[in-house]
């Protein structure tokens, strides 16, 4: 039998986990082979399985929010499923990167300075203990207008473009192979 308060804390940690970013947390509510439907729009590391895939996720999350925290209203379970109905919040002091399905840099929202928060539904199944897959419902619409996303002034458009300039620089300066000075070449 499903022990069905385990669960919801298992699921509850999971989503903590997120705000706090601590590498070692992600092992003990995180299945091996777990999955992230939500990954589909963000950096290559967030698409695996496992611990280090979510771990990857919270990362990228705190390089935009690093104040990043969620507050759990409700957690309702049926089944192996467990649904928290939360807050996501945060200020945005990074610039937040999202990605095409090929991994390539899409677009970036450089840095606001806001606060926001918007509510979210998060879903997760539960086996023997861990979470082996989570999606997630979220506020993006209500997200952007919080932050000034949208709608955009010229200048917010102007610091979006360099933003996603620097990005896509510092993405092939980290995928360029490395230089090799040869033995003979130092003489």
């Amino acid at each position: 039998m499903i022990d069905k308060a385990e669960m919801v804390a298992v699921a509850t940690k999971s989503l903590m986990d997120m705000g706090s970013g601590d590498r070692a947390a992600f092992d003990a509510t995180i299945h091996p082979e777990a999955t992230n439907r939500e990954g589909v729009d963000e950096p290559p590391a967030c698409r695996g399985r496992g611990p280090e895939a979510f771990w990857q996720t919270a990362l990228w999350l705190r390089a935009a929010y690093p104040d990043l925290r969620y507050d759990v209203h409700e957690m309702v379970t049926d089944g192996d499923f467990v649904v928290a109905h939360a807050t996501m919040s945060g200020t945005h002091r990074g610039p937040f990167v999202v990605y095409d399905a090929n991994a390539e840099i899409k677009q970036v929202f450089a840095p606001t300075g806001k606060d926001f928060a918007v509510t979210q539904s998060h879903w997760y199944r539960i086996r023997g203990g861990l979470c082996v897959e989570h999606w997630a419902n979220r506020d993006d619409l209500g997200m952007a207008e919080q932050l000034g996303w949208v709608p955009p002034s010229p200048g917010y458009l102007w610091r979006c473009a360099r933003a996603k300039r620097t990005a896509v620089r510092a993405q092939a300066t980290a995928l360029a192979p490395a230089a090799h000075t040869s033995p003979t070449s130092m003489v």
